[in-house]
């Protein structure tokens, strides 16, 4: 099962990656520890999880080809 994680903001620069292939990767839980594994920094970086377009709070179960974004806290103006 693939999964894209797309990065952005500072969080490009902690992964030093702008995108992500993962394989294997259940839900977001998983992913994130996944993650955290590869690259320590993001423990100490807030952001929010996109799957397939919609934010979401929760685990949340993965398909096969599912598109995730990472984001950093962000404001309008």
């Amino acid at each position: 099962m693939k999964t894209t994680v797309h990065f952005y903001g500072q969080l490009t620069d902690i992964t030093q990656t702008p995108v992500l292939e993962l394989e294997g990767i259940a839900d977001t839980d998983s992913m994130i520890k996944d993650l955290l594994e590869k690259f320590p920094g993001l423990s100490q970086a807030k952001f929010s999880i996109a799957v397939d377009n919609s934010l979401v709070q929760n685990n949340t179960r993965l398909k096969d080809n599912t598109i995730i974004a990472l984001m950093p806290p962000f404001s309008g103006g």
